[in-house]
C-alpha cells in the first residue's frame, strides 16, 4: 500500500486554478491490484487539476505501450495505448455515488488517490479482444497462423456440402 501513496494528490495547499501532476505507471503498478496480464508497460500519466471554489476537476491523460499477447497469435507486441478521463470531485454532508463521472467527498476532505482511477482508465480502455496488427493486415508469419488458417480451410469444406435432411426446409421458402 506504501507504493500506492505516491499517487495521492493532496488538494487543500493548492491556490485556486491549474495544477499538473505527472506519474510513470509500469507493471509494478499493475501488480497491486492483482493484475498481470501484461507482459511489460511503459505509460506516462498525466493528471491535470483545475481547483475552484467550491469543486475540483479531475483530468486524467495516459499515454504509452503495452507489451501484450496477440489474442489469435500468442505473439507478443506492444500496444499503443492513449486514454482519457474526467472526474469532478464537489465536497458535501452527504455521500452520494451514483454517477461515475462525479465524485462526493466529505467536507473537510483533503486529498484523493489518482491511482484507482488511473488504473480503471487504462484498463477499461483496452478492446476486449487485442489483436496483433500483422495478423489484421496478413503480415504476421507464425505457426498458429498457419495452423489457424488450415484449420479454417477443413471448416469452409465441410460445411459447403449440403445436408439432404435440410433439403425439404428449403423447400419451404
Amino acid at each position: 500500500m506504501l507504493f500506492l501513496n505516491q499517487f495521492v494528490i493532496n488538494f487543500t495547499g493548492l491556490k485556486e486554478g491549474e495544477h499538473s501532476f505527472q506519474f510513470d505507471l509500469n507493471n509494478k503498478f499493475f501488480e497491486h491490484f492483482d493484475y498481470n496480464d501484461f507482459n511489460s508497460c511503459q505509460l506516462k500519466a498525466e493528471v491535470n487539476v483545475r481547483k475552484k471554489s467550491n469543486l475540483l476537476e479531475f483530468s486524467f491523460n495516459s499515454k504509452g505501450f503495452i507489451n501484450v499477447n496477440c489474442y489469435v497469435s500468442n505473439e507478443p507486441f506492444d500496444y499503443l495505448t492513449e486514454n482519457q478521463m474526467k472526474l469532478v470531485v464537489k465536497f458535501s454532508s452527504e455521500l452520494i455515488n451514483d454517477n461515475e463521472d462525479l465524485l462526493i467527498l466529505p467536507v473537510g476532505s483533503s486529498q484523493l488517490n489518482a491511482a484507482q482511477y488511473l488504473f480503471e482508465m487504462i484498463i477499461l480502455s483496452l478492446p476486449i479482444k487485442i489483436i496483433h496488427p500483422g495478423v489484421e493486415d496478413g503480415s504476421l508469419e507464425s505457426d498458429t497462423l498457419k495452423k489457424l488458417k488450415e484449420l479454417e480451410s477443413n471448416v469452409n469444406e465441410k460445411s459447403s456440402k449440403n445436408d439432404p435432411r435440410w433439403d425439404k426446409l428449403k423447400d419451404l421458402i
